[in-house]
């Protein structure tokens, strides 16, 4: 520890010392996690990349993770959290939906949709050309994505008419780039003419370079381990404050009565406006991450 005539010489600088440490406690949190790669639409909402999906990481068996999450807003606030089903366990929102889905009744239903789960997948891959950000080439990224992609990964490895040689495309040797084509329709990202091409080896199938990629892969049990994902109680206690703060908002003022209504008669009451932000589905493609998509709504509130 410095003496006090140290800190009588230290003491010109202690100012701007001081404020390198405040720049530290002062920055902002980001939700960016920069070993994902996104693509990137021009002006006029299309976008075009050509990727690699790569094999699964040594010691792993699935060269994807599939993910199950929650992100809503309501009068109580935002509900943003990873769906405990994606492990096999309860979720307290999943049974609310089903209560309100199986009432009969069409605001019950569409309270439900607005607050379903959304599927995403991630995988590694290789990105072969990307016109908008070329210094992304030849690298190796995570990229999430959703139902309707993985579907032409799950034709290509299982083709639907006869003739069609089944591809695993995400094999260095065998596999396909995949050509992604972007199209905005109804605000929302499309992809429905991006395409496997031809079959081809990655970085010419030379192994000393694929050793190389493969080495420098993300492992994906990160995103489906236990610590991603709250208690059932905690998630239950999150989601009963969020609807007790909507039931109580609609309320007069002077009204203190405590409120006691099921799940169900609880989601009847909130408003539809409250749903206003669009709601990334289940097939939206994974342009965003989804927890990240919601917090940046929340941010902007």
């Amino acid at each position: 520890m410095a003496g006090f005539s140290d800190l009588k010489k230290m003491s010109k600088n202690s100012v701007s010392a001081l404020a390198k440490e405040l720049e530290k406690t002062t920055e902002t949190k980001s939700y960016k996690d920069d070993r994902f790669w996104s693509p990137e639409r021009g002006k006029d909402g299309n976008g075009y990349a050509v990727l690699r999906f790569l094999p699964a990481c040594e010691g792993e068996e699935v060269p994807w993770a599939r993910v199950f999450s929650h992100g809503f807003q309501g009068k109580g606030g935002w509900y943003i959290e990873n769906c405990p089903t994606t492990l096999g366990k309860k979720c307290p929102v999943c049974e609310a939906n089903n209560e309100l889905w199986n009432s009969g009744i069409e605001a019950d239903k569409e309270i439900a949709r607005a607050r379903k789960r959304k599927l995403s997948y991630i995988s590694n891959i290789m990105v072969v050309s990307d016109p908008a950000n070329r210094e992304n080439e030849g690298k190796v990224f995570l990229f999430r994505y959703g139902k309707k992609i993985f579907d032409k990964i799950t034709d290509s490895m299982q083709p639907k008419f006869p003739g069609e040689e089944p591809i695993n495309p995400f094999d260095f040797w065998n596999g396909r780039n995949f050509k992604m084509k972007i199209q905005t329709v109804g605000g929302f990202a499309n992809y429905d003419k991006s395409e496997f091409d031809n079959k081809s080896p990655l970085l010419d199938g030379k192994d000393e370079l694929l050793e190389k990629v493969w080495k420098s892969q993300y492992a994906l049990a990160e995103f489906t381990g236990a610590d991603k994902f709250k208690s059932y109680e905690e998630l239950k206690e999150r989601l009963e404050t969020l609807l007790t703060t909507e039931i109580k908002s609609s309320k007069k003022a002077e009204d203190e009565e405590p409120i006691r209504e099921s799940l169900s008669e609880k989601f009847r009451k909130k408003e539809t406006a409250a749903a206003k932000k669009p709601v990334v589905e289940e097939d939206d493609g994974g342009e965003e991450d989804t927890l990240s998509y919601f917090r940046k709504l929340a941010e902007e509130d």
